[in-house]
């Protein structure tokens, strides 16, 4: 008999830390997402790029490694880091190393309070909390742009130049707006820094009150990064979409996961929009060595991070039933993992989702 199935092939890249582990019980409830579909399955091939690899061969991934990727539909991406790798060498060596040459620009970060986690802020406070931070991820502060001189000498001098391109900013920000649009509120806020970064952020600025011209459905506002951050914690309410720099929207998304209950349950989409290359879906918990192999560590954000990579593949109704799996097992509140305030294991928060998606009220 023909196999009438859709079949996606999936890079999966642990890394370090508890990406060993977050990982493999993502693809674990993945497989199981699309048992459950019927209509579609899973071709995965898993690579042991990371900071093993560096410490062994000098190098986080091979050479002729993003080639290999190219022919994938999607990554699947744990963490980089390694107490024993200096952090640029390890993020620069595979996770930046990944997502600047493919150009996977939009970074997207979803944070809104799940059922049955509690949120540090007030009671009712966060009540409608409901975010999509945007990030810039292909330039700005993370360019890679700058150098060291004089090195060792009392004048030794060490940069990083932020990169702003018209091209990159703005197709940011269209991504950003179109989001918006699809979604309920249909509201976005800027998110920039140019009263004290007189040129990057004032180009940003610039920019968008172009580009907001062509979205006059979208209600829009700015705002300055410091400011940003008490209105998120005061006002959550107020906000929706929220597009920012590659640094700006990385410092926010981590508060936005910490005002959700916990960075443990946070995602990622690291997306090309054009679908020239694999989009990327991670995890944004880093590698938490402090608790890596005790079997504890979190896997709602993988499962999040697998949502999303369901929706960018186009099994919206896989998508749909991995989140309500999710949900259902928070909800309850049994089975939690310790940094929600439970004390169930990796495995048995994975052996909960799986069992909420072989449920019929799904």
């Amino acid at each position: 008999m023909m196999d009438t199935q859709r079949t996606y092939r999936i890079a999966a890249i642990p890394g370090d830390g508890i990406g060993q582990e977050v990982i493999p019980a993502g693809l674990d409830v993945l497989a199981a997402a699309a048992e459950r579909d019927g209509g579609f399955k899973f071709q995965v091939e898993t690579f042991d790029w990371g900071s093993e690899r560096f410490l062994a061969r000098g190098a986080m991934m091979p050479e002729g490694g993003l080639d290999r990727l190219r022919g994938f539909d999607a990554i699947y991406f744990g963490s980089a880091g390694d107490p024993r790798v200096p952090d640029h060498l390890s993020l620069w060596g595979l996770r930046l190393a990944i997502c600047q040459p493919l150009d996977l620009y939009a970074n997207v970060r979803p944070a809104r309070l799940l059922p049955g986690v509690r949120s540090p802020l007030r009671a009712g406070t966060a009540s409608n909390l409901d975010w999509v931070i945007v990030r810039e991820n292909s330039e700005g502060e993370y360019a890679g742009a700058g150098g060291r001189v004089h090195r060792g000498l009392a004048q030794e001098v060490g940069l990083d130049v932020s990169v702003f391109t018209r091209d990159g900013v703005d197709r940011i920000q269209r991504f950003a707006l179109e989001l918006a649009r699809r979604r309920p509120a249909k509201r976005l806020t800027l998110v920039t820094k140019s009263n004290a970064q007189r040129h990057g952020m004032v180009l940003w600025d610039e920019v968008f009150e172009e580009v907001r011209q062509d979205f006059p459905d979208i209600a829009t506002d700015k705002m300055l990064v410091d400011a940003m951050t008490t209105r998120m914690v005061l006002d959550p309410a107020s906000l929706d979409t929220i597009v920012a720099t590659n640094l700006h929207a990385d410092v926010l998304s981590d508060l936005a996961a910490a005002l959700t209950g916990s960075i443990g349950i946070a995602p990622t989409a690291n997306l090309d929009p054009a679908r020239r290359a694999p989009s990327m879906f991670e995890p944004i918990h880093g590698s938490a060595f402090d608790i890596m192999g005790k079997g504890i560590a979190n896997p709602i954000g993988a499962f999040w991070s697998g949502v999303m990579l369901l929706e960018h593949l186009g099994e919206g109704a896989a998508a749909k039933a991995l989140m309500t799996a999710i949900e259902q097992v928070t909800g309850r509140g049994e089975v939690l993992p310790r940094d929600l305030g439970g004390t169930a294991a990796t495995q048995a928060v994975t052996d909960a989702v799986r069992a909420a998606l072989a449920g019929k009220n799904i």
